[in-house]
C-alpha cells in the first residue's frame, strides 16, 4: 500500500478512537476591537469594541484538535467556579467533549490568556496587549481527585496526551498513575514547558527547540545537533520516541532502535499565528498512535497538521479534511 493511502486510512480511524486528555486547560480570550484615537489621560491606543471570541487553549486546545479531527475525548484538569470555567466547560462540550471528570473547584481562577487585537474593519488585526489570569492547583486533597479521574478513566482509552503548561493540575505522580493504568499497548504523549524530565518516564515526547535547549544545556542547530539532544532526552524520558518540533525548519523525529528522521515544514514560512501550534501537534501525534499508527506516520501527520494551523489566525485546529487535503499535496510523502 502507498504511504498516502495508509496516512488516509490512518485518518479516517480518528473516528473510531477514544483518547484521554490531561492537562492544564486554558480558556483563550481575544478582545477585538478598531482604533479609536489616542487617549488624552495617557498615551495609549483608545479601542472601539468590536466582538469577544473564547477558544479553548493549552491542554483544551489539543482536545479541540483531536475532537475537530473526529476522536471521542475526554479531560481530566481543573478549572474553577467563574464564568471562565463555565465558559470554557460549555465550550468543549459543544465540540464534543466529555468533560464530566474535570473538576471544578471554588475559588480556583480558571486560567485564561486576554489578548487584545486591534485593527481597522478590513484590516488584519494585530495584537496590542495581553493579560493572565493564573492559578496553580498546588498540592494536596486535588491532587488526589486527579489521580482518581486518571486511573479510572485511563482503562477505557486507546491513548493520551499529556499537556502540561504549569500551572499545577499535571505532576508526576499523576502521569505515572495515568501510564499504569492504560490498556496495553495505549500510549502516554506528554508535552510539557520544560519540565519534561519531571514527570518521569513517559512513551513519547513534543518538546520545541527551547524546551530541548533547556533540556542539553545548549540551542541545537544543526540536524545533528537536533537529533543528539533529542535521543539524550529520549533516554532519559525512556521513551519510545521524541519529536522535537522545530518551528520554521520542521521538525525531527527520534526513535528507539531507529534512525533520525527530519521533516521539512510544511506549507510556507510565511506563518500567520503561531499560537497553539505544539497543542496540535500533540493532538495529532496522540490520535494517530491511538489509531495503530507508527510513531513515523504520527510525526508526518503533525507535521502536516502543524503547517496547517499556523496558517490561521489566533489559537485553531485543524479538521479530517484538512488533513486529507495536506497528505496529498505534502511533497515529501513518498507514493
Amino acid at each position: 500500500m502507498r504511504e498516502r493511502d495508509r496516512l488516509h486510512r490512518l485518518i479516517e480511524s480518528f473516528r473510531g478512537c477514544r483518547v484521554l486528555l490531561y492537562g492544564d486547560l486554558v480558556l483563550d480570550r481575544f478582545i477585538l476591537g478598531s482604533p479609536k484615537r489616542i487617549s488624552r489621560e495617557a498615551p495609549v491606543l483608545i479601542l472601539r469594541f468590536e466582538e469577544q471570541k473564547d477558544v479553548p487553549g493549552g491542554g483544551a486546545n489539543a482536545m479541540a484538535n483531536m475532537l475537530s479531527l473526529g476522536a471521542q475525548v475526554v479531560a481530566v484538569g481543573v478549572v474553577g467556579d467563574d464564568e471562565q470555567g463555565q465558559v470554557l466547560r460549555e465550550t468543549l462540550r459543544q465540540r464534543g467533549g466529555d468533560v464530566s471528570q474535570v473538576v471544578v473547584v471554588p475559588g480556583f481562577r480558571t486560567v485564561t490568556k486576554v489578548r487584545i487585537l486591534a485593527g481597522g474593519p478590513s484590516a488584519l488585526k494585530h495584537q496590542v496587549a495581553r493579560y493572565d489570569i493564573e492559578d496553580n492547583v498546588g498540592n494536596g486533597k486535588l491532587r488526589d481527585q486527579l489521580m482518581a479521574a486518571l486511573t479510572a478513566l485511563a482503562p477505557t482509552v486507546q491513548a493520551a496526551a499529556v499537556s502540561d503548561y504549569g500551572y499545577g493540575a499535571v505532576f508526576p505522580e499523576g502521569v505515572q498513575a495515568l501510564r499504569r493504568s492504560l490498556p496495553a499497548g495505549a500510549l502516554a504523549v506528554a508535552d510539557s514547558r520544560f519540565a519534561l524530565p519531571s514527570l518521569g518516564p513517559v512513551d513519547g515526547a513534543t518538546p520545541n527547540l527551547e524546551e530541548l535547549s533547556a533540556h542539553a544545556g545548549q540551542f541545537p542547530q544543526t540536524d545533528r545537533q537536533v537529533a543528539e539532544a533529542a535521543e539524550s532526552l529520549r533516554r532519559k524520558l525512556r521513551a519510545r520516541f521524541v519529536v522535537a518540533t522545530r518551528g520554521s525548519q520542521g521538525l525531527t523525529l527520534v526513535e528507539q532502535g531507529m534512525p533520525p528522521f527530519h521533516l521539512p515544514v510544511y506549507g510556507t514560512d510565511q506563518v500567520a499565528d503561531v499560537t497553539g501550534a505544539g497543542d496540535t501537534v500533540l493532538a495529532t501525534l496522540t490520535l494517530t498512535l491511538a489509531a495503530g499508527g507508527t510513531p513515523r506516520q504520527a510525526a508526518l501527520l503533525a507535521n502536516l497538521a502543524g503547517g496547517i494551523v499556523v496558517m490561521k489566525a489566533g489559537t485553531a485546529t485543524v479538521s479530517a479534511e484538512e488533513l486529507h487535503a495536506a497528505v496529498d499535496a505534502a511533497p515529501f510523502i513518498h507514493d
